[in-house]
């Protein structure tokens, strides 16, 4: 789903809100969100998932290209960890259409 999706479906389920209204409220969410994570804090919308960022330390790594090794500078990357409904929800619909649980996966691969 891309954020015009996203905008479309709420829109649609609430007729009452106009979509350019339903859009500006997306905006600052998204907004607010990366704003946190830019000041280095951590945002948690219980249930669904915790976004942070940690930092990846300077690296050499080789251009796949021409196999030139080049120097990587420090940076953060997002990390996002699921909130327990989030995991609880897609493993639930997972073993509901008949596909196998974790554990029968894991040991049907032997």
């Amino acid at each position: 789903m891309i954020k015009s999706e996203l905008v479309a479906r709420l829109a649609e389920e609430r007729p009452h809100l106009h979509p350019r209204d339903v859009e500006a409220a997306v905006n600052v969410v998204l907004d607010s969100i990366v704003e946190a994570l830019a000041k280095g804090d951590r945002v948690e919308l219980r249930g669904f998932g915790a976004f942070s960022t940690k930092w990846r330390d300077a690296r050499r790594a080789h251009n796949p290209k021409t196999g030139e090794e080049v120097f990587v500078d420090r940076k953060r990357a997002l990390v996002f960890k699921t909130g327990k409904q989030l995991r609880e929800r897609l493993n639930e619909d997972y073993c509901a259409n008949g596909s196998p649980s974790t554990e029968k996966a894991v040991k049907g691969s032997d």
